[in-house]
């Protein structure tokens, strides 16, 4: 396939002495009245000095949402091809199977919300393009166990998605460590939870350069608007205050672990490599009312398989954690 080829593909150095009558754009300056980079080059220039990753291995996304949505189009023939997912898990995966006509196969993770590997591989079958493994894993926040994701690596005749949303507040190494071992591995991260940049969108996507290259040309021209492009930029420069805040996440994780073991309706405390805790309580609707009506929102996630009466929390500031313990205790 041939891409659509952009005013700033064709001519990329910006120069302010320069005079751009190419591209159509309004002439009088306004920040924004020029295309942005297309390719992100500033921005992935700074990610791959951080990651130790090549730039042709790494693709920007409008959210990860676009990322996945690539990789359903660039891989998977509708009606004809098939997904693997591993409920419970982020439920994007299944829309856009649905979305793009795609089969879903799903295998249950067993009690532990580990993956029954033999289970998958019977699953799977010659149409069988996409595994995903959410790890940390949404919405029970624990780690996919590492032997089991290398055993699908080595035996799944397809390509493993491994999406790391939360790995920056989890006590493990990403996967992007073993692209260049396992060719049908993609990596996706966001910058919309540990960075605190939810509100721009922006999905990364790390994978051999042969599928970054299949992904680029599918991917809208300007997918990457400017202003996105600069608050990534800033952010990504300021990564001590990034990790400060992290840390305090996890922090205040660990404590509001141990609080909510003494709270007495609370059934189980499920262990976490997220910034959110799942928990089991007597009766999911009723606490998660009472909540609501004391100004506290948390998400009930009782529909998902193996979560019956499950709330998922997000930890807040240090001042909103104790507030929430504070009305806990108070519930009755």
């Amino acid at each position: 396939m041939k891409p659509y080829s952009s005013a700033r593909d064709e001519f990329k150095h910006f120069d302010n002495e320069m005079i751009f009558l190419d591209a159509n754009e309004n002439p009088f300056e306004t920040n924004v009245n020029r295309y942005p980079d297309p390719q992100q080059r500033q921005l992935k220039s700074i990610l791959s000095k951080q990651k130790n990753i090549p730039i042709d291995q790494i693709l920007l996304g409008n959210g990860s949402d676009e990322v996945l949505d690539l990789i359903f189009r660039a891989f998977c023939e509708p009606a004809k091809d098939n997904i693997i997912t591993l409920p419970p898990t982020y439920g994007m995966y299944n829309v856009l199977a649905n979305l793009s006509n795609i089969e879903n196969r799903e295998v249950l993770l067993n009690s532990d919300f580990q993956p029954d590997l033999d289970e998958i591989l019977r699953t799977a079958d010659a149409r069988s393009k996409l595994l995903f493994i959410c790890s940390p894993n949404n919405p029970t926040g624990n780690l996919i166990a590492s032997e089991k994701i290398l055993r699908l690596l080595q035996t799944f005749n397809g390509i493993i998605v491994i999406d790391e949303a939360y790995i920056d507040f989890a006590n493990a190494q990403s996967w992007i460590s073993k692209l260049k071992d396992f060719p049908n591995l993609i990596v996706t991260q966001t910058l919309s939870k540990a960075y605190g940049l939810a509100g721009i969108r922006l999905g990364i996507c790390y994978a051999s350069k042969e599928i970054i290259s299949v992904l680029n040309k599918i991917k809208a021209p300007y997918n990457i608007n400017k202003l996105t492009q600069q608050i990534a930029f800033q952010q990504l420069q300021d990564i001590r205050t990034v990790y400060g805040k992290i840390n305090l996440i996890k922090a205040d994780r660990e404590r509001l672990l141990k609080a909510l073991l003494q709270i007495e309706f609370i059934k189980k405390v499920y262990p976490t490599n997220a910034n959110f805790i799942l928990i089991k309580v007597d009766n999911a609707e009723k606490r998660y009312l009472q909540l609501l009506k004391n100004g506290i929102v948390v998400r009930n996630r009782s529909s998902q398989p193996l979560c019956e009466n499950t709330l998922r929390i997000t930890i807040g500031t240090t001042p909103e954690n104790e507030k929430l313990i504070t009305i806990l205790k108070q519930l009755k």
